[in-house]
């Protein structure tokens, strides 16, 4: 793939959904009656990219009707009416919904409301041994009453901000809707996360109430938590009450209330009723080079994109079981429990993603029978690297979609999926953000899936690709961009009391229209192309080059585990771009090697994206949530001190942060 400015073309596709799937599709069933109710375009019988074309097209250029006709599809319970769908479209600053009251946990628990779904699991909940433990609907909303009631007599109110430092287990999923059902806004960290990365996150929006584990088990190992947790408490002098997760077995520590205590009443389950664009969540920004932002999401908002993501893009019901692979530092954690409002089951994976083995995940899929399974495209990777065969050696007969984010799928993994899990597998690469908590592309049930692209923009999604003067592209490199207000935008970041800090984020380059700080090409078919981050750019000689293309590239050789290049504008009006290999054990970086990597890059992109060295490193930064480090090492390598150039606590090792600046060293002498 090149990133250079390109004729159409018209690959043959990958997959197509068969009649039936489209037929039986939530976005076809809900296309008939919008255009039935609403004025949407008909679906064009026989020609499904054409029909989600129209509907696209329409949710954009109707925006306020799109919305309107999604609450009313999926039965939003608005105790209080709206006044009108969009009060305002000014980004930032959107208004939705005015006037209208409701609760996000009503509606994820609702689906236990009918007697005979409430013995059914809501939650499968598997840890490392791989054994399956559910929570079933009436045992989930008996928890969620009984703690709503026990947070009110702890004294939280509306507005009041509840922490979790928690893994991805049955608990926290009741401790957020507990939380919503309150009326509170919720937080959360992994307990990955050091003391320091945790103090940087929640001193922001100074929580009354912490849940909290001893510890967790990761890899096979137990990992004691219980300093930390004490040095949190001491740096949170917010804190009234904490609530004592005993995952390890150990005591409450002194002034702590148990888990069990404050689940076991039996209390009626009441949902305060709190205005539309009421603050649901914070989460929270990698925080690479600062403090992380803080990002705040409504309640009306997030249901109303969640529903539309779940329910229409991702196609769940309740026959459904939802697993996605993640941690709860991570918004896809959030997105998980947004299964809960299709109805479906959610699998709730405690543990490392490639133990005992790397194939840990497909065996999860299997044992909870997962219908749609969501990982990261360095998981599909390293499975191919390693040899993995899970349509062979795991029974997936009931996995209709692989989904992956975190970074972009690359072609070999798309290939491998369709070869080593099934040839009649829907593959949805998507891409969004925390900032959004959604999606800008990805899954579409009724459209066929191209190798090494996005199936669509999302619906209500003005996505563009857009020039350094706000010219839109088609076929050609640009910034992603989002020309209409989304409801789950950030209503604001905390403490940021003018908004200075939001519209720089995004408004900046391009004053009303957001701007991600993704490179994406929209193809002349409607697919869309993810090349990487557009702040970490590779720009010569005028033409912009996405990072992904080169790493989908170089990491297709055996010899190198992963790879990271960086682009540097040099002060005599120079550029520099080295490629940083960490290699495989038992590989060397001999010329014969850095023949070949050039001799890839040259011929699979161009000899543009041919770096000007190959230097061996130690291994690749990352983010606490998995994605690699590329402005800090920038940072780093002009010359900016580790200090300035990242966080400390965002960065999963801090030592090979130190190699670069090493690197950066030398160069100045």
């Amino acid at each position: 793939m090149t990133t250079a400015p390109q004729p159409a073309t018209h690959p043959a596709p990958l997959w197509r959904p068969g009649a039936d799937r489209i037929a039986g599709a939530q976005v076809t069933r809900f296309q008939e009656w919008a255009a039935a109710h609403y004025g949407a375009p008909a679906a064009t019988p026989g020609d499904p990219v054409a029909s989600y074309a129209a509907l696209h097209r329409w949710s954009i250029e109707e925006l306020s009707t799109f919305w309107r006709a999604t609450a009313e599809w999926f039965d939003v319970r608005f105790s209080t009416p709206y006044e009108t769908v969009l009060a305002d479209a000014t980004m930032p600053g959107a208004r939705w919904f005015p006037g209208a009251t409701l609760n996000y946990a009503e509606h994820a628990l609702r689906a236990g409301e009918d007697s005979a779904r409430a013995q059914q699991p809501a939650l499968l909940h598997v840890d490392e041994t791989h054994e399956t433990t559910p929570v079933t609907w009436a045992e989930l909303r008996a928890q969620v009453g009984s703690l709503a009631a026990a947070l009110r007599r702890l004294g939280v109110r509306p507005g009041d901000r509840v922490s979790g430092y928690v893994p991805n287990i049955p608990q926290a999923v009741v401790a957020l809707l507990a939380s919503a059902a309150v009326g509170a806004v919720w937080t959360s960290c992994a307990p990955d996360f050091g003391a320091r990365s945790v103090l940087d996150r929640f001193q922001q929006v100074e929580p009354v109430v912490l849940f909290t584990v001893d510890g967790y088990r990761y890899g096979g190992k137990e990992h004691d938590r219980r300093a930390t947790v004490t040095e949190l408490r001491a740096e949170l002098p917010s804190l009234t009450a904490v609530v004592h997760i005993p995952l390890l077995g150990t005591e409450a520590p002194e002034g702590a209330l148990h888990w069990d205590d404050v689940v076991s009443q039996d209390e009626e389950l009441v949902f305060e009723q709190v205005p539309f664009d009421h603050p649901l969540w914070v989460l929270y920004s990698s925080g690479t080079t600062g403090l992380p932002k803080a990002i705040v999401q409504s309640q009306g908002g997030i249901l109303l994109e969640h529903l539309k993501q779940t329910g229409l893009h991702c196609d769940l019901g309740p026959e459904d079981r939802f697993f996605w692979y993640t941690s709860t530092g991570w918004m896809m954690w959030n997105f998980l429990v947004a299964g809960l409002l299709a109805g479906s089951t959610i699998v709730l994976y405690d543990g490392s993603p490639g133990f005992p083995d790397t194939g840990a995940q497909w065996r999860v899929a299997e044992r909870t029978g997962a219908t749609l399974f969501g990982t990261s495209a360095a998981y599909v990777m390293a499975c191919a690297k390693a040899g993995v065969h899970p349509g062979r050696d795991y029974d997936l007969s009931r996995v209709k979609c692989v989904a992956t984010t975190g970074s972009p799928l690359p072609p070999d993994g798309f290939r491998w999926l369709h070869d080593e899990v099934a040839e009649d597998l829907w593959i949805a690469s998507v891409s969004g953000g925390t900032d959004v908590c959604s999606c800008f592309a990805g899954a579409v049930p009724t459209l066929p899936v191209y190798i090494g692209e996005l199936q669509a923009p999302c619906l209500g999604t003005d996505l563009q690709a857009w020039d350094p003067h706000g010219k839109p592209l088609t076929e050609e490199v640009g910034e992603l961009v989002v020309t209409n207000p989304l409801p789950s935008m950030p209503i604001r970041f905390w403490n940021d009391p003018d908004g200075t800090r939001y519209r720089d984020s995004y408004f900046e380059m391009y004053p009303g229209t957001w701007r991600h700080g993704d490179w994406i090409t929209l193809t002349a078919r409607g697919t869309v192309v993810i090349h990487g981050r557009s702040d970490s750019t590779l720009n010569r000689q005028g033409v912009r080059m996405g990072s992904a293309d080169i790493y989908e590239a170089v990491e297709r050789l055996p010899e190198i585990r992963e790879s990271l290049v960086i682009g540097l504008e040099l002060p005599d009006g120079g550029y520099w771009m080295p490629l940083f290999v960490h290699l495989a054990e038992g590989a060397t970086l001999d010329d014969d090697l850095r023949g070949r990597i050039k001799q890839t890059i040259r011929t699979q992109l161009s000899p543009r994206h041919v770096p000007d060295d190959i230097i061996e490193a130690p291994g690749v930064p990352h983010t606490l949530t998995g994605k690699r480090i590329e402005v800090p090492v920038k940072r780093l390598l002009q010359g900016t001190p580790l200090e300035k150039a990242v966080n400390p606590g965002s960065v999963d090792n801090l030592e090979l942060l130190r190699f670069y600046e090493r690197i950066a060293a030398d160069r100045a002498k």
